[in-house]
């Protein structure tokens, strides 16, 4: 694993743990070069996905990118990071299952959109918001009556 301090090669695994639920492994190394230690994650991967954008075009899915959208959905919301690391390794465990090398990112926002929906509806409608391309009042309006009529369990209890 290459130094992110002064760019060697070479480093040496000091410690290392499970880490979320034992899906990833955390190592702890030690730079043989200069010395300084550093925190790397590993993560099993099941096939490399590609996106295909609403345009046409293709890019390498990006695990990062997705947690970044969940995380501001979810920011100032009572729902602890180590949650957000649990619907992104399912979501991306998700779509690697599916079998397809090629996901459209309309799906990938609407497999988000659906867990986001269970776990914390001022989440849902900020990710929608995005997602959706909200660009007046009434957009926020429609998805908030939609949440309505999908059931009590949505609904404010007084």
């Amino acid at each position: 694993m290459r130094c992110p301090f002064c760019d060697n090669p070479d480093s040496q695994v000091k410690d290392s743990r499970p880490n979320e639920e034992g899906s990833a492994i955390r190592r702890r190394r030690a730079c043989l070069s200069c010395g300084q230690r550093f925190t790397t994650v590993e993560r099993v991967q099941l096939r490399d996905l590609v996106v295909v954008k609403a345009d046409g075009r293709r890019a390498p899915f990006e695990r990062e990118k997705l947690a970044r959208s969940i995380r501001i959905a979810l920011r100032k919301r009572p729902v602890p990071d180590s949650r957000i690391e649990q619907i992104v390794s399912g979501l991306v465990r998700q779509l690697e299952a599916s079998g397809e090398t090629e996901v459209p990112s309309v799906r990938i926002g609407a497999l988000a959109m659906d867990v986001l929906r269970e776990v914390d509806t001022v989440g849902y409608v900020r990710f929608a918001s995005v997602y959706r391309d909200f660009t007046e009042a009434k957009d926020f309006s429609e998805i908030l009556t939609s949440m309505d009529r999908l059931g009590p369990e949505n609904q404010e209890k007084d």
